[in-house]
């Protein structure tokens, strides 16, 4: 039985809201992190990505994994 697809595991929300907070725009995130352009969008469809990703997503932020990811735990029956 495989659900990941009918409900996202990934949010990204609080990244979103830290880069606002920051005054930052996605692309100003792509630069600094050295992403590249799909990963921001797979991001914004709440894909998962690899974990070298949100490491240098972190420290281009100098901010925590928590702060930039969460895990939806609810499942739909």
């Amino acid at each position: 039985m495989n659900d990941t697809h009918s409900e996202s595991v990934f949010s990204y929300d609080k990244l979103w809201k830290l880069l606002m907070d920051r005054r930052m725009r996605k692309k100003d995130l792509q630069l600094s992190a050295h992403i590249s352009p799909a990963v921001i969008a797979k991001m914004g469809r709440r894909e998962g990505v690899n974990l070298e990703t949100l490491a240098k997503i972190c420290f281009a932020l100098k901010c925590d994994l928590t702060d930039v990811v969460e895990i939806n735990r609810k499942r739909s029956s």
